[in-house]
């Protein structure tokens, strides 16, 4: 055996066959494929059964088929074994789609038209509007054609496959392509007839169309079932009918994709005369691409059409009962949420859910139950898994709780040493400057500690199955409950106003700095407010407008943790997000001018110049304030694109100097702006100095006390006095008690016994 084809080593997933297309049996070690080769000059590859090869070689450049096959054949087993058909298919490189159209009227060449339709669109990525237009009115034309053979019905339904596949709007041939799927309805039910069989199918990688002739005497009910295989792709050994079965049942150790089961009344079987006979046809379609609904969006689900017709001459042969199943394959990272049982009504072109109704789905697959035969499809949407964010790690936690301290205590002092006393115009726009850095950034880290964390999280349940209503989309997003946009909406513009008074501050000490001014221009002071709060304020709006809607609120957040949206759904970066052109880029540009400006002050701070009594300040006091410069022009948030931009080697070295700085960036402030000031520090000492002497003022007092007894035989009284009372009773000058503890014994006579009694309590020091 070719080492290439070799069967599947993992032929199971818990213990139900899933077999690979090119193999089949319940070890999948049956081959299923022809295998490729030369046939005729033209090179074929490995193809199932059933399903249409296409040459390696291909029309050259400029001609009309150019890069279209030239060669097609089926794979089959006619001569009792498996092989290519001869003779081929040839495609004449200058045919056309139109040019075929014209012909249609020429019985003589309906084959060979079928064959170059099919080669022409074996392409399906690479076909127009246009192209799917003609290719499905020439179709449906072949297939009405009473002089159309089998082959050439077969070669029609490989094209209307190689149709479902393309990946070009389908809006303008919807017309076209619905009108297609009746006629694909009447060939399922006539195709055995035609044939002069009890059954008959035609089996393509995204269309399966099945027929059948049952006795109606014997007919209690037929199923109708689409084998799961790993791909997607209908294969003619995974497709099953059952003619003649009271109650659904797959095989064991084999799964279906989808499932079909009509019934038929069990109290006519017995008025149904033997002559009689039930026709019946199933289409199975791999996706709902010729149904194009205006109710249903389906812009990631594969939703599969399944159509059922029943055709006899009594009414015995009408269904009693309908039960339809699919087992959807979520996305990646996905769980089912809701599914509707609908079938599609030709007079409204759209979905309907009359006469269907829901049940269990629990298992993933979706059961539906009508009461009546046509196309059915159970429109499904799916929700998201999220893992949301854990809880912050203490570095996180100790970093922003200090932070938050830090930048308190910095607003206390701040406020009380800069805003009491006056000053001149250009120190208060500083001092102001500084104020609004202090209180956006403090916002922020409070914002951020009490709600980045979603509160509102989604559990994942069970299938929705309620009711049975036609859905809006496959994709189901809770609506916004507001809490966690609100949070988002704020951390935006705080974070954002921080980053924009940082450029104002630097501004401003440029313009003092570098240009020895004393002061600043006089609209100064409302233009810097304007810049610092309403330029967030117009960025996080225009963010918040252009993304949030109430039903989709992810469009402008994160569901995971409060914040902006920036992964897509395979959760890499997208760039059209608003996390990037409403925060990475406006930040990004910011850090730019204030490292700019940080360079020039730093000239300046360096440079000695006579005329300024600070340039002789030491190198490590220079070197002090520039520091102190980048910590509050927040040129530390520039390690985040480090982060961004990093490799797996460095992306957590990057993270957690990130997070130091950042977290800490309240704490960095303190110490360098405030705790570093003589005042601040000279206030502080007051305050140490102030506590301690109150703690003085508290000390011990000994007192002490003499016991008197008095009373006769019957009744008796003691009483206490202070014998320093005795010392000082003659002086007007009142002793004052020593601030240490002073003990004093005092020895009392009580009959023939001396006790001795300490005393002790607090007592406020007298000055």
């Amino acid at each position: 055996m070719d080492p290439t084809i070799l069967p599947p080593d993992n032929t199971t997933d818990n213990s139900v066959c899933t077999c690979p297309d090119q193999w089949s049996g319940e070890t999948c070690s049956e081959e299923n494929f022809c295998k490729g080769g030369l046939v005729d000059n033209f090179t074929f590859q490995d193809t199932p059964i059933g399903w249409f090869a296409y040459s390696d070689e291909v029309c050259p450049t400029g001609t009309s088929g150019a890069g279209k096959p030239k060669a097609s054949t089926r794979c089959s087993n006619k001569t009792g074994s498996l092989g290519l058909d001869r003779p081929l298919q040839l495609l004449q490189c200058d045919q056309t789609l139109s040019n075929i159209q014209l012909n249609l009227t020429n019985v003589a060449d309906l084959e060979t038209l079928a064959s170059s339709t099919q080669i022409l669109t074996s392409r399906p990525g690479e076909l127009t509007a246009d192209n799917i237009t003609t290719a499905a009115h020439i179709v449906n034309t072949l297939l009405l054609s009473p002089n159309a053979t089998e082959s050439v019905r077969v070669a029609a339904v490989a094209t209307v496959s190689q149709l479902l596949n393309a990946s070009t709007p389908d809006t303008e041939e919807n017309n076209a392509t619905l009108g297609l799927t009746l006629t694909l309805d009447q060939l399922s039910v006539n195709l055995s007839t035609n044939l002069n069989a009890s059954q008959s199918q035609v089996v393509q990688p995204n269309l399966v169309v099945q027929s059948a002739q049952v006795p109606a005497s014997d007919t209690q009910g037929v199923q109708f079932t689409s084998l799961t295989g790993t791909s997607g792709s209908f294969v003619a050994n995974r497709i099953q009918l059952n003619t003649n079965t009271s109650a659904v049942g797959v095989e064991n150790g084999f799964r279906a994709d989808a499932l079909i089961y009509v019934r038929f009344p069990a109290e006519a079987a017995s008025r149904r005369q033997e002559p009689s006979g039930v026709s019946l046809g199933f289409v199975l379609y791999q996706n709902d691409r010729f149904f194009r609904s205006s109710l249903y969006r389906s812009r990631h689900a594969t939703v599969r059409v399944l159509s059922a017709t029943v055709g006899g001459r009594e009414r015995s042969v009408v269904p009693q009962h309908v039960e339809i199943q699919f087992r959807p394959t979520p996305p990646n990272g996905t769980s089912l949420y809701d599914f509707a049982c609908a079938f599609w009504d030709y007079s409204k072109e759209d979905w309907s859910t009359v006469g269907c109704s829901k049940g269990n789905a629990s298992d993933g697959v979706l059961r539906c139950f009508c009461n009546h035969t046509t196309n059915f499809a159970a429109l499904w949407s799916f929700r998201e898994d999220y893992k949301y964010a854990e809880a912050l790690d203490w570095i996180s936690l100790v970093g922003l709780s200090v932070s938050v301290l830090g930048l308190v205590v910095t607003i206390i002092y701040h406020i009380k040493d800069n805003f009491q006393k006056k000053s001149r115009q250009n120190n208060k726009n500083s001092k102001m400057a500084l104020l609004c850095i202090y209180v956006s950034l403090l916002a922020f880290i409070i914002t951020f500690l009490s709600g980045v964390q979603n509160s509102h999280r989604q559990d994942v349940g069970e299938v929705q199955t309620q009711t049975n209503a036609i859905l809006d989309s496959d994709e189901h997003v809770e609506p916004d409950g507001g809490s966690c946009t609100a949070v988002v909406a704020l951390l935006h513009f705080f974070l954002l106003a921080t980053f924009m008074w940082n450029s104002v501050y630097a501004t401003q000490l440029v313009l003092l700095v570098r240009t020895m001014h004393r002061s600043l221009p006089p609209h100064w002071t409302p233009l810097s407010v304007a810049v610092g709060w309403g330029v967030p304020a117009v960025v996080m709006a225009i963010t918040l407008g252009a993304t949030y809607r109430v039903d989709n609120p992810l469009g402008y957040r994160q569901e995971e943790f409060c914040w902006l949206a920036g992964l897509d759904r395979d959760k890499h970066f997208d760039f059209g997000k608003p996390m990037f052109w409403g925060f990475i880029l406006p930040v990004g540009l910011i850090l730019i001018y204030n490292t700019v400006l940080l360079v020039l002050t730093c000239v300046s701070i360096c440079r000695t110049d006579p005329r300024l009594a600070s340039t002789s300040q030491s190198l490590g006091k220079k070197f002090l304030t520039s520091f102190s410069l980048a910590v509050i022009l927040g040129v530390s948030w520039s390690l985040g694109y480090l982060v961004l931009v990093s490799s797996e080697e460095t992306h957590f070295a990057f993270s957690i100097i990130f997070c130091l700085f950042t977290t800490t960036q309240g704490l960095q402030i303190f110490v360098l702006f405030t705790a570093r000031k003589p005042s601040f520090r000279a206030t502080v000492s007051r305050s140490v100095q102030y506590i301690a002497s109150v703690n003085d003022m508290l000390h011990m007092t000994t007192y002490s006390l003499q016991r008197v007894w008095t009373g006769g035989s019957e009744s008796e009284s003691e009483s206490y006095r202070d014998l320093r009372d005795d010392c000082t009773a003659g002086s007007k000058t009142p002793k004052v008690s020593s601030p240490e503890v002073q003990d004093e014994d005092l020895n009392i006579d009580m009959g023939q016994r001396r006790i001795s009694i300490l005393l002790t309590a607090p007592t406020e020091t007298q000055t």
